[in-house]
């Protein structure tokens, strides 16, 4: 069933122009290259915002240059860092880059294209319970789906014991592009989970469709099961799984801190990468409604970027920065407070987002004199942030 772009629900974002007080804008736009379209934003501030300046002393230190394929990362209660890697392998490594554990077993993954071993993250009462949740693309007959898979870590942390795959996104699809895979738990202990368009034309179209679970945020149980108020629960045609809809690529996906807000960072095509706040029933709009062109240069479907009962994204770069990754920053530098940080790929840099009411007031590049793709971000117990490039390396940025 294609989706007749359902009106959402308490959108909280204007689509017309929105005036925007307090601007802390410091200087020009950090882009200065020209955008692959002259498509015009919905609202002052949209894109291209007045850059800022931090004015706290940082330094960013490489403390391991052997990862291989670094994609996801999260704390352990201990303090140490669980990272994942695509071609199959989890590693625990200290927070002085030393890899102390391998963890093996995990179910095959289509390590293809952008598939793999993805993203993890660890269970609210993991001291308890000692689960382990990820997303990787899981093989099969009809073409790879992104899988939501979880496990008990073992007493000597080399392995997963009670391996179960809750969710698999359909339908199921040949290439190797777009799963999005993010997985983020929210305040009651269930989960989040970005789900990507799977890229190509023949299937991206059912971001609009929801029979399907591609190009969705999922919203789900620790069971798998669809959480019992989702949008769409009890709808004819519609998978009760979905919390949200119309995404292309959403590898970034956090929750603000202070607000409880779902945000997602998404990888546009040739431009078009958006900053989302995310509502339940919301459509964000993909592939109908975009800033972005393809990467032939032609417009997507009728080159739409807005259009009743689809929600704007809070922010959007042209030319894009291919964001990665994102987070709320929570660590020890004052003035970065629930500024979000988002990883960019293409961009090699990392944004820091200046926001205040739901607004981008101010942006950022961090690191791109580095010229990393940085692909994974967590804040340790110890205040700092630590970060995983596509090279294989892990950085560690703290307050000097």
């Amino acid at each position: 069933m294609l989706l007749k772009l359902y009106k959402p629900l308490a959108l909280g974002i204007a689509l017309t122009s929105v005036t925007i007080s307090g601007m802390a804008q410091t200087g020009a736009p950090v882009e200065t290259n020209k955008a692959n379209t002259d498509y015009k934003p919905a609202f002052k501030g949209q894109t291209r915002i007045g850059s800022v300046k931090s004015k706290t002393a940082y330094k960013d230190e490489v403390i391991n240059t052997n990862l291989k394929g670094p994609w996801g990362i999260c704390v352990l209660p201990d303090g140490r860092l669980l990272i994942s890697g695509k071609p199959g392998t989890m590693q625990i490594l200290t927070t002085t880059g030393k890899i102390v554990k391998t963890i093996t077993g995990f179910p095959k993954v289509h390590f293809q294209g952008q598939g793999g071993l993805l993203d993890v993250n660890i269970d609210p009462n993991f001291k308890k319970n000692r689960m382990v949740y990820w997303t990787y693309a899981q093989p099969g007959e009809n073409g790879a789906a992104l899988a939501v898979a979880k496990g008990r870590l073992s007493a000597d942390e080399t392995s997963l014991e009670d391996v179960r795959v809750i969710f698999e996104a359909v339908p199921r699809h040949k290439g190797g592009g777009q799963y999005g895979s993010r997985l983020v738990f929210d305040k009651k202990g269930n989960i989040f989970v970005s789900s990507g368009d799977r890229s190509e034309k023949n299937i991206r179209q059912k971001a609009q469709d929801l029979s399907a679970t591609t190009g969705k945020i999922i919203h789900i149980t620790k069971q798998g099961k669809p959480v019992a108020d989702n949008p769409f629960v009890g709808k004819a045609n519609a998978k009760p799984e979905i919390y949200a809809l119309g995404f292309r690529n959403p590898d970034g996906l956090a929750i603000h801190p202070a607000t409880g807000d779902l945000w997602e960072a998404e990888f546009g095509p040739r431009g078009g990468d958006e900053l989302n706040l995310i509502k339940p029933g919301g459509n964000y709009g993909w592939p109908v409604v975009t800033y972005g062109i393809e990467y032939s240069g032609e417009k997507v479907y009728e080159g739409i970027q807005q259009k009743k009962g689809t929600i704007q994204p809070v922010y959007y770069w042209d030319p894009s920065i291919s964001p990665g990754c994102m987070i709320f920053y929570t660590g020890n530098i004052a003035e970065w407070k629930n500024n979000i940080l988002i990883g960019g790929l293409g961009g090699v840099h990392i944004a820091r987002l200046v926001i205040r009411n739901n607004k981008v007031l101010g942006e950022e590049r961090l690191l791109e004199s580095r010229q990393e793709r940085w692909r994974c971000m967590a804040i340790g117990k110890d205040g700092n942030l630590y970060a995983g490039t596509d090279s294989g390396k892990l950085y560690k940025i703290s307050k000097r």
